[in-house]
């Protein structure tokens, strides 16, 4: 990086009216030719100040302690220079000036940053951001919000302050105050780094004060319901309208593997038919990536059931979904009224398609995770880690082709008799 100039010089700044009195002393900051100036908050007489040194003249007290607060300005101004230099960044006067002022500072408050940046995934909703995400980063900032109010009894706290400490704090307030589960608790954390994490990259934190908090979260286990339950929700007879509609939607989804978001965005134009297999082909709401689902015939039968719905046709939609809140509340009067111990949610439909619908069929891992959206194939190898049975069918068939081989059929280490253990 070229060396910038930089020029320093205290004056007096008298204003338009001045007669007599004490007058503010400004510091004038050039850096290559462009000025910038700020108070030092500091007045003087102009009867005792020398425009030439810069300085006020006597050897009284008062003169000594002025000069020495403007030494240590002048000096915060070099260093201000040397810590932009160190960061790469450009060395402007505003910059030095912002640094000298704490206005610098000022711009670090943590709560300040994280609003900026939930503002900025606000505008970018649907444009690559999910709803639910920035969604997610606002209950964060309420939550970090409380938390200083609470045990700093502050508004805001500047991102120099942070360090390993605060964020034990907030873990424990998080489990203890909001009675959160670990995983809740790290995922609101989690989004608190990302702001921090922003800081670091811009050279504002030396370090990641997260580096030695541990962020591992616990296994969740995926809750899907079995063959015989998602049998015993499809053939209940529903006399009810509402939770007949309820019930459909819910199957739909446990044969398509849609999110409840995703189905209830879901347009004519993404169901086409392909090689005459009518598929979905959608990109995911919540992750922007594409899924291709080719529809089995329960799924094609829901559609057609509502190919005609006067809801359907008004809202301009492929099926009657409702809001989010309706819709789980019903499911559980469904599962009450179908005998489904497990509380049905979308999620659960979710898991199902990925369990007992598609891998406890020999579905391929890729197929499913191209038919679920999933970013990686470690998103759906989650599903193969809960299904047990498909492990022994897995096994069971091993054995068979083995058998069928004679693998290892012969192995002299059959025949072979016991060895006796010799007892010391």
């Amino acid at each position: 990086m070229l060396e910038k100039s930089l020029g320093l010089m205290f004056f007096l700044k008298k204003p338009q009216d001045y007669v007599e009195g004490l007058v503010s002393i400004y510091l004038r900051i050039t850096v290559d030719g462009v000025r910038k100036e700020m108070s030092t908050k500091r007045f003087w007489d102009p009867e005792k100040w020398n425009a030439k040194a810069n300085r006020a003249i006597g050897n009284k007290e008062e003169s000594k302690n002025l000069n020495t607060y403007l030494d240590v300005l002048q000096n915060k101004a070099y260093d201000a220079r040397t810590h932009l230099i160190d960061r790469g960044k450009i060395v402007t006067a505003l910059a030095i000036r912002n640094i000298i002022s704490g206005e610098d500072q000022r711009q670090w408050m943590l709560l300040t940053l994280f609003k900026t940046h939930n503002n900025g995934l606000e505008a970018m909703i649907g444009k690559g951001v999910a709803k639910g995400t920035h969604t997610n980063f606002e209950t964060s900032y309420k939550h970090v919000s409380k938390f200083l109010k609470s045990k700093y009894k502050v508004d805001d706290i500047n991102i120099l302050s942070l360090d390993l400490e605060f964020i034990k704090k907030l873990y424990n307030w998080f489990r203890t105050v909001k009675d959160l589960n670990h995983n809740s608790a790290l995922k609101n954390i989690a989004n608190m780094k990302k702001i921090v994490l922003d800081c670091v990259d811009n050279g504002w934190l030396v370090a990641d004060p997260f580096a030695k908090f541990e962020m591992t979260r616990d296994e969740v286990d995926t809750v899907y319901l079995t063959k015989e339950q998602v049998q015993a929700i499809a053939n209940k007879k529903i006399t009810n309208p509402r939770l007949s509609r309820v019930r459909d939607l819910f199957i739909f989804s446990c044969f398509t593997g849609l999110s409840f978001i995703d189905m209830k965005q879901l347009k004519r134009s993404e169901v086409s038919t392909t090689n005459g297999e009518l598929r979905i082909y959608k990109n995911r709401q919540k992750t922007g990536t594409p899924a291709v689902i080719p529809l089995l015939p329960m799924a094609k039968g829901i559609l057609k059931k509502y190919e005609h719905d006067e809801y359907c046709i008004v809202k301009d939609m492929l099926l009657p979904v409702l809001s989010n809140q309706k819709y789980n509340s019903y499911l559980k009067e469904l599962g009450d009224m179908c005998g489904v111990e497990i509380e049905l949610s979308s999620k659960i439909a979710r898991n199902t398609f990925g369990t007992t619908i598609t891998l406890a069929n020999n579905v391929p891992m890729e197929t499913i995770s191209k038919m679920m959206g999933h970013k990686s194939l470690r998103q759906t190898q989650h599903y193969a880690k809960v299904l047990a049975i498909k492990v022994t069918e897995d096994m069971a068939n091993l054995n068979k082709r083995l058998t069928k081989i004679k693998f290892m059929a012969d192995s002299p280490i059959l025949n072979e008799e016991k060895p006796k253990m010799r007892i010391v």
